[in-house]
């Protein structure tokens, strides 16, 4: 580790606010066909769980043949804790500290959740008084909210956990996947805890 990040990181744990506890970051399918792409992901797997307990990445998709393919990818990843890997056929919540959606999109997810829900109403399982928000996120593939959503290589977001993330900090790097490093990671969780979080108000 060189000197810049042993600052920040000198900095995040000098800083009165805490950190987040739940780091969720959005890439691409392109992303991963880059060069040593799978290498800066298991990186970013230890620099995260560093100071988070928990870790969600979404990888948006535009050729849904891939899909299997990344995932065998994904799925083969060495890391240090347990991974899970939801695809958009998927509807067993992802409950490991590491959690991964290749495709998934966010209304895709929410839809699938209500879906369940009706099916549950009609089977007389569930009277629909009792349908909640934390009955609607028990229904969910990815059920925590991230603190922080980290996106890469531009300002925009994809359809990523669109329930989850309704009060998340986001942070824009224009720092491609590709050339992502600790440092960059490090200056997003001190953005974060530079904010004052509102949570909606």
């Amino acid at each position: 580790m060189g000197v810049y990040e042993r600052y920040l990181r000198y900095r995040i744990a000098r800083h009165e606010s805490d950190g987040p506890d739940h780091v969720a970051l959005v890439i691409t399918e392109r992303d991963l066909l880059e060069r040593g792409a799978y290498e800066t992901l298991t990186s970013f797997f230890d620099w995260a769980m560093d100071v988070a307990d928990r870790v969600t990445v979404y990888v948006s998709v535009l050729d849904r043949e891939a899909i299997p393919t990344l995932r065998r990818e994904l799925e083969s990843l060495e890391t240090a804790d347990e991974l899970a890997v939801r695809g958009p056929t998927d509807r067993s919540p992802a409950e490991a500290p590491i959690q991964i959606g290749i495709g998934l999109g966010g209304k895709h997810e929410f839809t699938t959740a209500v879906r369940t829900l009706s099916e549950a109403v009609d089977a007389g399982e569930l009277e629909p008084a009792a349908i909640d928000a934390e009955t609607i996120e028990s229904r969910l593939v990815f059920t925590e909210e991230p603190d922080l959503v980290i996106k890469t290589g531009a300002e925009r977001l994809s359809d990523f956990m669109i329930w989850q993330s309704v009060y998340s900090e986001l942070y824009f790097t224009d720092v491609n996947w590709r050339d992502f490093r600790n440092r960059d990671f490090l200056r997003a969780v001190l953005e974060y805890c530079n904010r004052a979080r509102r949570f909606g108000r």
